[in-house]
């Protein structure tokens, strides 16, 4: 094998590892469940419909960016099981303001 050849069959590893890493982390444990708006950020899991990364959340706890939390945990935390729903904490928040 040249060094061309190695310097190829590295990089091609790197893709593939990188595109396993990022099927797997869209995927949740038995035991877990995507949480909205609990992410803080640059810690959120996966992609939403305005980026298709992980860590790259820019505000904390965006009620469209998620974290996979432990199951029955999520509400607990103030998220919300769906994109873009307020979450027990956010609502406190705006009712308190009102």
């Amino acid at each position: 094998m040249t060094h061309r050849h190695a310097l190829i069959a590295a990089a091609l590893a790197s893709v593939c590892a990188h595109a396993a890493a990022q099927d797997q982390m869209g995927t949740p444990k038995a035991d877990q469940e995507t949480c909205y708006g609990v992410a803080k950020a640059g810690q959120n899991d996966c992609g939403t419909a305005t980026h298709g990364c992980a860590g790259v959340a820019k505000v904390d706890n965006d009620p469209n960016e998620w974290k996979f939390v432990a199951k029955g945990t999520c509400t607990k935390l103030g998220g919300s099981l769906e994109a873009g729903k307020a979450g027990k904490a956010d609502a406190d928040k705006t009712e308190a303001k009102k």
